[in-house]
């Protein structure tokens, strides 16, 4: 029987777009969103839409990392309390990490950060624009 393997989702919606990343040892899918309200409105939606289009289900995320800052209030907290609330059902990891982890979208340094277990994990201390 073939092992299913886990993969690490990457929720970024402190800057200018709202990214969904998924990574998993062989691939890494990416979708990204105008950071707006009308988006946040439908997070969510966005959301499970990316997954359904990449044919990947929450049973199978075993990480979530999720960017704390600093940026918007409303985008940063949409972002938690989404995967607080779906953590309830789907029991993953969720870890933060902060902007200044990330260059140019590459996050490679926040995967190696979640290696060294040098990530937040389920502490949650966003940090928010004034």
């Amino acid at each position: 029987m073939k092992k299913k393997i886990k993969k690490n989702l990457i929720i970024d919606a402190a800057n200018e777009k709202i990214i969904f990343k998924i990574i998993d040892q062989h691939k890494i899918y990416t979708n990204d969103y105008e950071n707006s309200r009308k988006n946040f409105d439908k997070f969510a939606i966005l959301l499970f839409k990316f997954l359904d289009k990449k044919k990947i289900n929450f049973g199978i995320v075993d990480k979530v990392l999720i960017n704390l800052g600093p940026g918007k209030y409303s985008s940063i907290r949409t972002s938690i309390s989404t995967f607080k609330a779906l953590n309830l059902i789907y029991k993953f990891e969720i870890y933060g990490f902060y902007s200044k982890d990330v260059k140019n979208l590459d996050y490679t340094r926040v995967l190696d950060l979640l290696k060294k277990d040098k990530l937040i994990k389920n502490l949650i201390k966003p940090l928010y624009m004034s």
